[in-house]
């Protein structure tokens, strides 16, 4: 199981999102270009000493992403026909995540194999990204017995 962020902005949300998953054991793919420097020290201090633990990849844009990856592409959006307590997930899938001020465009939604949203309150308009990317993430390996031992 990986996760994949679409042209991050934020260096802190990244860091939090490689902390949890050097947690549970998952690659993160990003998509670049980013909204900061890879080096950037929010990174560091979001994922702590968790970095080491956890299969990061980075990808120059868009197509190197795609020839770069084998599974089903899983983009969670707040436009997303089904719902993630209804969707079925396999154990290769990539969990992709769109930069936190615009989401994802056009050419992803249309290119990902399902789009799927974390259904929330009507009255709130969205989730912070690493805790849509954690309660993703444990969705998908509890579906498909991913999670640590």
């Amino acid at each position: 199981m990986r996760i994949a962020l679409y042209q991050p902005e934020i260096a802190g949300n990244v860091g939090a999102i490689l902390r949890t998953a050097a947690c549970f054991g998952a690659g993160v793919d990003l998509i670049e270009p980013m909204g900061f420097a890879w080096d950037d020290r929010r990174v560091a201090r979001a994922g702590m000493d968790y970095i080491d633990h956890v299969p990061v990849t980075r990808h120059v844009d868009w197509d190197a992403f795609l020839a770069a990856t084998a599974g089903r592409i899983i983009l969670f959006t707040t436009k997303g026909a089904a719902r993630l307590d209804e969707t079925v997930f396999r154990p290769g899938d990539v969990l992709l995540f769109g930069s936190e001020g615009s989401g994802a465009p056009d050419a992803v939604h249309d290119r990902a194999d399902l789009r799927v949203r974390i259904p929330i309150r009507p009255e709130v308009r969205s989730l912070n990204l690493g805790v849509s990317a954690g309660i993703a993430l444990a969705e998908a390996l509890r579906q498909t017995g991913g999670w640590p031992r």
